[in-house]
């Protein structure tokens, strides 16, 4: 089982949608923004440096900017809020969220024309997903690595749904005892490989088929697709 800041790192450094929550910003989100409602904004770019702060790229007159400037050595507290929504079509699409604590400040000379880059100092980290929902601290996101599959786990698990549906159907006939009539990938890591399945009066369930070893890269993900695959359909 991966980690939680594992798998806060991973979305972090992931595709997933984020949005900047910062207390008492005024943006042209619709209705009334105060400290308990604060306004969202969302990066241009966002990473991770060595030492675990997040940066995100902003237009340069982006109200975060604007509030980080003018700050100066006051702290201006924020969360990074993730949501991680699975790439193919199935029911409860949401796999997860993710919420990133911290302070912002500028950091001046770092992005093109027209653009700032902001760092969120990272405080503390909350994570709820298919794993359950655990609480991370700042030292552990920093010591953490992003699953080595982040940056291809879309394309991949839509290429499996798409073009090899046959082959990960064969695992209905491996929860054949759960009544499973249909299968799509629903998520992928380099431990394994997660399955929703549907039965037949429309409720569906998720099953995880954990790879022998650890996968480090797209081929030896296909191996451990294949021998999986393989064992499905023997």
């Amino acid at each position: 089982m991966p980690s939680a800041a594992e798998r806060t790192r991973t979305l972090v450094q992931s595709t997933c949608s984020a949005v900047l929550l910062v207390p008492g910003l005024s943006t042209a989100r619709p209705g009334p923004l105060s400290a308990a409602r604060p306004g969202p904004l969302t990066a241009d770019v966002r990473s991770v440096g060595p030492d675990g702060d997040i940066f995100l790229v902003f237009p340069a007159d982006a109200p975060a900017v604007r509030a980080a400037t003018h700050a100066q050595d006051d702290e201006v507290p924020a969360v990074l809020e993730l949501t991680d929504v699975a790439p193919v079509s199935v029911p409860h699409r949401i796999r997860g969220r993710a919420w990133v604590s911290g302070w912002l400040t500028p950091v001046p000379g770092q992005a093109g024309p027209g653009r700032m880059m902001l760092r969120l100092e990272v405080g503390g980290a909350q994570v709820d997903d298919l794993w359950g929902a655990d609480v991370v601290d700042a030292e552990e996101f920093a010591a953490a690595e992003p699953d080595p599959l982040v940056r291809h786990e879309t394309e991949l698990l839509q290429h499996l749904a798409l073009a090899h549906g046959e082959q990960v159907g064969l695992l209905c006939g491996l929860m054949e005892r759960e009544g499973a009539t249909r299968a799509t990938p629903l998520a992928l890591d380099r431990l394994g490989l997660r399955v929703r399945f549907g039965r037949r009066d429309g409720h569906t369930f998720d099953a995880r088929f954990d790879f022998p070893e650890p996968v480090t890269d797209v081929t030896a993900l296909r191996r451990a697709l294949h021998r999986l695959f393989a064992a499905a359909a023997a």
